[in-house]
């Protein structure tokens, strides 16, 4: 071991305090560049995976009634690999020991009793046989809400006709990764589920033999989507098809997209802040180390040592604390990421986990780390380098300074002494004090931009329920049933009061830009399901025309007052040219409202309703459940008091995690600048600090130099970590937004006051930790030593 290497191991042990507090923050962004990157590729490979070996479809449709000879046609798509049909069709459930109606999507198997494409996973039991008629399967999930093994019976309401079913499997599929019933926000399995039943049984029950109502199909590789889809959208028109769509906007796959988008976003815009800092860091503390040791380089190279061997030592002491701060980031990231993937694996109802952090995302975080620290030690480094020996070893020429309009200002203020020796020292270095502000700012941002997510869940939660839809329930149709029904409907148990509204699949074009959604048709006046309009109040559908909420008016590039072409789907498939009449905000989903009767004058039918919002005493709520468990055409029930309380407790989960975690990480920001800001100010000022308690200064006025410049570093950077907080939030809320949903930004003064007392108070216990050396300081030795 060289003199050299020893040294070096001296270095770090002394320093050990202030690398600590380096490695931590740079831990920090190795940890999150892990957890992200390792979250995202864990989620991306098992779900490829999934899909690979489980045959996910590329390209679904549906229709009303299509023959079953047209799937030779459908089959002779160029492009088409395979195809399969099913009938689909939504039925209640009445599952013993539960009180609420359980709504669950009918899937018809095969004949050959496997599927050709959405293979399912058998978790337990068996498949129902072929041709039973009272036999089924149910997705896991929901049979482990309802307490449901196999050999169990319940019942459903089958077109109007009351059936027992026994239940012979659990199954996964990758078509309901993410089960989310329809006009729901979350998954509930409670109260949702999707059943497989053989084909002949579903098509007895619904009168679909020798038909079907849903298409899948898989892709050649190569194939382009746009022109299947198109075709097999001509071939369905004639049976009222609904719209074929890819993999895109299918909805399970769309919400794991739209999480993978949100981890992408993340490992892009924070890991950088980290090592921004931690460079810095370096910088101030090796810029510090090499001012004090001139004396020693300059030993060091009179005894022959080159000037790369100097450079390479200081370097090194770098590259040891990014090391340090490598390993516990590592640590940290590993633990966070297998952590976060599991807990998405069952979030998402994946039937295994490939957990894929390789190699190259530790390579990627390390030189990363070592990068960082290196450039932050380079320039220092390379000063220490060029230093000529003599120069090296005679005492550095004091800085020289002169009165400025600063000075005349500061003594026509009377200030104290203490006060302008703070004022002049942040003057006379503004390039450190700038630097060491942007640190402690970047603190503040931290907060301040994770501290929005609670308020954007809170405006998320009001406007979607408390002001946008304010129903108890919601009772669902299929098919639409004529208006006329609501009086049917007020007279069931416990409801106080029904408005009808009405579902309309469309494809709105602008131009070349197209988006595919259902327009929603409601009655003037309706109190139940409002329309919010951008500046929050609640407005009615218009007249004529079409109201757009303002995602997808920026998607279709439209304003008020232009027109847009509305292609209906379905029944009736005819094209019509609107015009959009106002914007509203919407958080879930991509809106587009219209008055009923312009909807029904437009499709040439009496008002249909497709939905029933309803008002319900919540006391008879027990016997509305028993009543609709047997209503023929009820296709199923939102609860939408339940949704709202699961939805609340889910998000405001992840939010209380989120912020919990990323409160910790400013605060080792905060301390990590702060404590190493204090240490060099104590060590270059340590001689001035004695001479003061020499000449009279209290101990507390002393300390009061040493924690005062801190605090006043503190107090500036909080306008900017503010402006660069805002700045952080808009980009992690625009990176999350997709079509399922857009997250809020809203940023509230107690954001912003609490981001700044945690920086100011982790400031403050940083500086007094260090202020505990003035008292264990040696003010004879202090004084001998030579600057």
């Amino acid at each position: 071991m060289t003199a050299l290497d020893r040294k070096l191991i001296r270095d770090f042990r002394r320093l050990w305090a202030q690398a600590l507090a380096i490695a931590l923050v740079l831990a920090c962004g190795v940890a999150i560049l892990l957890t992200t990157f390792g979250t995202f590729m864990s989620l991306e490979d098992t779900r490829n995976a999934y899909y690979e070996r489980n045959r996910f479809a590329d390209v679904f449709a549906e229709a009303s009634r299509a023959p079953r000879w047209l799937m030779q046609e459908i089959r002779q798509i160029q492009g088409v690999r395979a195809a399969d049909a099913r009938i689909s069709q939504f039925a209640v459930l009445d599952v013993p020991g539960q009180q609420e109606t359980v709504t669950a999507r009918i899937l018809s198997l095969p004949a050959t009793g496997t599927p050709r494409l959405n293979l399912p996973v058998l978790q337990t039991g068996r498949l129902p046989s072929p041709d039973a008629a009272n036999e089924v399967a149910v997705n896991a999930p929901f049979a482990k809400a309802s307490h449901l093994q196999p050999g169990d019976t319940f019942h459903v309401n089958l077109n109007g006709h009351r059936r027992e079913l026994t239940l012979t499997g659990t199954l996964l599929s990758p078509e309901f990764i993410y089960t989310i019933g329809p006009g729901a926000l979350m998954p509930d399995n409670e109260t949702y589920g999707v059943l497989w039943m053989p084909e002949t049984a579903v098509a007895a029950a619904f009168d679909m033999d020798g038909a079907f109502n849903n298409v899948t199909l898989k892709l050649s590789r190569g194939a382009n989507t746009e022109d299947v889809i198109d075709r097999l959208d001509d071939l369905l028109d004639t049976y009222g098809g609904l719209g074929a769509y890819g993999r895109d906007l299918q909805v399970s796959n769309s919400f794991i997209e739209a999480e993978l988008e949100q981890l992408k976003t993340s490992a892009l815009i924070l890991p950088p802040i980290f090592y921004a800092i931690s460079a810095f860091l370096v910088a101030m503390v090796m810029s510090r180390i090499i001012a004090l040791e001139r004396s020693e380089i300059g030993l060091l190279k009179a005894i022959g040592y080159s000037d790369v061997e100097i450079c390479v030592h200081y370097l090194l002491l770098a590259v040891l604390i990014a090391m340090a701060g490598t390993l516990i980031g590592w640590g940290a990231g590993t633990w966070l990421a297998q952590a976060l993937a599991r807990l998405y694996a069952q979030f998402f109802d994946f039937p295994y986990l490939i957990y894929n952090l390789d190699l190259g995302a530790y390579a990627l975080s390390g030189v990363l780390a070592i990068a960082s620290a290196a450039m932050g030690a380079g320039r220092s480094a390379l000063r220490a380098a060029r230093l000529p020996p003599a120069v090296a070893m005679a005492p550095p020429a004091p800085p020289r300074f002169k009165r400025t309009w600063l000075d005349r200002a500061m003594a026509a203020l009377h200030l104290s002494q203490p006060v302008v020796m703070i004022l002049r020292s942040l003057l006379r270095w503004p390039l450190r004090s700038a630097l060491t502000s942007l640190g402690l700012a970047l603190a503040v941002a931290v907060l301040v931009a994770t501290s929005f997510f609670p308020a954007a869940l809170d405006e998320l939660v009001s406007t979607t329920f408390d002001r946008s839809n304010r129903q108890d329930a919601i009772l669902m149709f299929d098919p639409d049933i004529p208006e006329t029904a609501l009086a049917e409907v007020m007279r069931l148990p416990g409801v106080m009061r029904a408005e009808g509204q009405q579902f309309q699949s469309a494809v709105l074009r602008s131009g070349h830009r197209e988006k595919e959604v259902a327009i929603e048709a409601r009655r003037p006046g309706a109190d139940l399901a409002r329309i919010i309009s951008s500046d929050g109040r609640a407005v009615d559908p218009p007249p004529r025309g079409l109201m757009l909420s303002q995602r997808l008016a920026r998607q279709l590039n439209v304003r008020p007052g232009d027109l847009v072409e509305v292609e209906f789907l379905g029944r009736i498939n005819e094209t019509h040219v609107v015009p959009v009449a106002g914007l509203v905000t919407q958080y879930i989903g991509l809106g587009a409202y219209m008055d009923l009767d312009t909807l029904s004058r437009l499709l040439r039918q009496a008002p249909r309703i497709s939905v029933a919002n309803l008002k319900v005493d919540a006391q008879a709520l027990p016997d509305l459940h028993r009543v609709l468990k047997d209503t023929p055409e009820l296709s199923g029930l939102i609860d939408m008091t339940r949704m709202q309380r699961s939805f609340e407790a889910t998000i405001r989960q992840n939010v209380d995690i989120m912020t919990t975690i990323y409160l910790t990480v400013a605060v080792l920001i905060t301390v990590g600048v702060a404590y190493n800001g204090a240490r060099i100010q104590l060590s270059e000022r340590a001689r001035e600090l004695a001479s003061l308690r020499i000449l009279g200064f209290s101990r507390g006025e002393v300390s009061f130099i040493l924690v005062g410049e801190t605090m006043i570093l503190a107090l500036l950077a909080q306008p900017l970590g503010w402006l660069l907080g805002a700045g952080i939030a808009k980009a992690l809320a625009d990176g999350s937004a997709s079509d399922l949903y857009q997250i809020p930004l809203v940023l509230k003064p107690a954001g912003f006051a609490l981001a700044s007392l945690v920086v100011l108070a982790a400031a403050l216990v940083s500086s007094l930790v260090v202020r505990r050396r003035l008292d264990r300081l040696d003010l004879v030795q202090v004084m001998k030593t030579r600057e």
